[in-house]
């Protein structure tokens, strides 16, 4: 430990976890029951510190207040402030929130790492699912084709507002070791896991900070401006949703390799009208995904703020939101194809359906004219 550290004055710790809900949330129907059930605080959120004009949201996600809640950290039982994000694609953003003060840097990233121990995707923790299931009795209303078993996704942001003493970014990387914060790990890292884990930061001001990894960020910022966070947020709700997306059609696809084999067993006449079937559901289910994803993809788009937009493309890159998408691109795309192949085999079941309905015609014509002469 350096005898330099700096200590955090102010900051916070956050952790996330993130929820698919439901295929959709009526956001509009959310706040109207949460002020009716609960009279609590709504807001639709925005980025407090980038101009309006800088980022676009798709549908504006509605953060609710879920109260003070109790955590047991390090042995200890401390308080947190627990919200919520609601996303109009179906996605509830829990966090919990512990404020700190005046402790020393390894201290702070102690406490971190205790945090993620306490609630942290490996540990067993009752609190999520209790603030889960109060969201669904008190919103159930507000939920189009809720999920059962969600998928989930965590993420943890060590948030520092200020020093001891001012320090720049520079100096802040000097002084400090990021690594056991970032990473997790009590045994020292090689060199080369040290600079992988250092790679994505980011800096536009001399005075501030944002590290990004896979499941952890730290961001320095004095002016207390969350925007950072929410963006990283907002990626991660992204991740998730096309996950389900993904995970959705892993389980559409053998079935429908299943539907398609089992028509081309029956008898023609049935065939036609079971293929006409499977072709309208297998349309409806692209339909469905295609309007989704593109309501995820942009759900948020960075504009002019060149520092924010940097910080979202390389967080939606470290996620591999784009690689999640692809695949279930290359998954629509095969049912697609299927679609194409099932509508052309009811189209020609029909046409030779009709070719037997019309020799048929022509042979009853012909025998009622010979029995007429």
């Amino acid at each position: 430990m350096a005898t330099d550290e700096p200590r955090v004055h102010t900051g916070q710790v956050v952790a996330l976890r993130l929820f698919d809900l439901a295929y959709e949330i009526d956001l509009k129907r959310a706040e109207a029951l949460w002020a009716q059930r609960t009279q609590g605080s709504s807001a639709r959120s925005r980025l407090v510190g980038t101009p309006a004009k800088a980022v676009s949201f798709g549908v504006p996600p509605l953060a609710l207040e879920l109260g003070a809640v109790s955590l047991p950290v390090g042995g200890q039982t401390v308080r947190a402030a627990a919200t919520v994000r609601l996303y109009d694609f179906g996605i509830a953003a829990l966090a919990l929130r512990l404020p700190v003060r005046d402790l020393a840097w390894h201290d702070f990233a102690a406490l971190v790492n205790q945090i993620d121990q306490a609630v942290g995707p490996a540990a067993e923790a009752p609190l999520w699912d209790r603030l889960l299931g109060g969201l669904r009795d008190l919103l159930g209303e507000a939920l189009d084709r809720p999920t059962t078993a969600p998928l989930q996704e965590d993420y943890l942001i060590a948030v520092a507002d200020a020093f001891d003493r001012p320090v720049t970014a520079e100096m802040l990387l000097a002084q400090v070791d990021l690594v056991p914060l970032l990473s997790g790990e009590t045994r020292p890292l090689s060199e080369s896991a040290r600079r992988d884990l250092l790679r994505h930061r980011f800096s536009y001001h001399p005075d501030d900070l944002v590290v990004l990894t896979w499941d952890r960020a730290f961001i320095y910022e004095p002016q207390r401006e969350p925007d950072v966070a929410d963006v990283l947020e907002m990626a991660n709700a992204q991740l998730l949703e096309m996950r389900t997306y993904d995970e959705m059609l892993d389980e559409e696809l053998p079935r429908m390799r299943n539907l398609v084999e089992a028509a081309r067993r029956r008898i023609p006449l049935l065939a036609s009208r079971r293929y006409g079937g499977l072709a309208r559901r297998l349309h409806t289910l692209v339909a469905e995904v295609t309007e989704l994803a593109e309501r995820v993809d942009n759900a948020l788009q960075v504009t002019e703020d060149v520092y924010l937009a940097r910080v979202y493309a390389a967080a939606m890159d470290l996620f591999r939101v784009s690689d999640v998408s692809a695949a279930v691109d290359r998954k629509l795309a095969i049912i697609r194809e299927t679609y194409t192949a099932l509508h052309g085999e009811a189209a020609g079941a029909r046409a030779e359906l009709l070719e037997i309905a019309i020799l048929a015609l022509i042979a009853l014509e012909i025998v009622l004219s010979l029995l007429r002469h």
